[in-house]
């Protein structure tokens, strides 16, 4: 069948409106009509890079349209968001960590599917799809049914998708990692979607001190209505004497979603005694490095992928958290059709909308 798609011709290149050709489902897999699709920083970061030409997106939601003769989660007329993809035969899937699937990048980044096939052409070339599972920068979707994740019918679609990636990592990052008691104190570094969803986390979570830290008066003025009791703005001083000046026995958790290295830096060094990082963020940075010291005194540094979820079972109960007003992240969200995707992402690179979702 024929879907309309934005293309990625050549890496850092805006994407390209036009109709891609996408096979019939396998047995294994979904055809999904999308309804949104959020846009990601990750989506931005390989966008500078992936192998062309290429189709991205991996915040989507829809309505399954075909299901293959071995899908069983799904069917005909349900409505989905999806997620990252995984191979569902290692240890860690079949122990329900499929964040954490051996085969993670071959199944997410490869382009392919695990057998060098792509569901995806485009005037005779064949298309590097199957980006994190499912390549949502499109009208239409071919997904393994690992990816798809049955949600309520009665939830707002459009609104579902950004929950299969950013909000479900930064909220996981924290529900399901850190597991912060109540209490204690957060300092989440980078305050977009993927921080503001641990922020508002860690104010479920009972945190006593929530203190979002950034470079953007606007972003951190936000962070507040959603939870965050301190805001710190490193542009206003050194952020390791603010945060000491917080909580001067050091933090109990800290998390990154910045992908900087002098930022993850300031982040653990501001921990105190037993404290924890989570690393979230995928950025400019492709190593990190502290002080030997720094990681004394039984603090740990724990990298996290997904939020740590198993998506069929972690992205309904937060849907549902939403649905009730307790996960408010609508607030941050800007709509644009899907025709002004440059548009959108543009005002996701310069920090003026804080979720952009592309509608269809």
């Amino acid at each position: 069948m024929r879907a309309t798609a934005a293309l990625l011709e050549q890496p850092g290149q805006p994407f390209v409106l036009t109709e891609v050709d996408l096979d019939e489902p396998r047995p294994d897999e979904v055809l999904v009509r999308v309804a949104g699709v959020g846009i990601c920083g990750t989506d931005l970061e390989f966008a500078t890079f992936f192998r062309t030409p290429a189709l991205l997106g991996h915040e989507g939601s829809g309505i399954v349209e075909k299901v293959g003769a071995h899908v069983t989660s799904v069917r005909p007329g349900d409505s989905v968001t999806m997620s990252f993809a995984s191979c569902g035969t290692c240890t860690l899937c079949r122990t329900g960590s499929p964040a954490y699937c051996r085969s993670f990048d071959a199944v997410n980044f490869s382009g392919r599917r695990p057998d060098g096939s792509t569901a995806v052409t485009h005037e005779g070339r064949e298309v590097n799809a199957h980006f994190l599972g499912q390549s949502s920068f499109a009208g239409h979707v071919v997904a393994p049914e690992r990816a798809v994740v049955r949600i309520d019918p009665s939830l707002d679609l459009l609104r579902a998708g950004p929950f299969g990636c950013g909000f479900q990592t930064g909220a996981g990052g924290v529900l399901n990692v850190l597991q912060p008691r109540p209490g204690s104190s957060i300092a989440v570094f980078g305050a977009g979607a993927v921080g503001v969803a641990a922020i508002i986390a860690a104010a479920l979570s009972g945190c006593a001190v929530v203190t979002a830290v950034d470079v953007n008066p606007a972003k951190l003025e936000a962070a507040r209505g959603y939870g965050a009791t301190h805001t710190v703005d490193s542009l206003a001083g050194p952020t390791a004497e603010q945060l000491a000046a917080l909580v001067p026995e050091g933090f109990d958790f800290v998390i990154d979603t910045t992908g900087r290295e002098d930022v993850l830096r300031t982040a653990v060094e501001s921990l105190g005694p037993l404290g924890r990082a989570g690393v979230i963020g995928i950025g400019p940075s492709e190593t990190m490095s502290f002080d030997w010291r720094s990681i004394l005194n039984g603090r740990s540094v724990t990298g996290i992928i997904g939020g740590s979820s198993l998506p069929q079972v972690f992205l309904p109960k937060l849907l549902g958290l939403n649905a009730k007003g307790q996960f408010p992240v609508e607030k941050m969200i800007t709509y644009f059709p899907f025709e002004q995707i440059n548009e959108a992402v543009a005002a996701v690179r310069s920090g003026v909308v804080g979720k952009a979702v592309l509608t269809f």
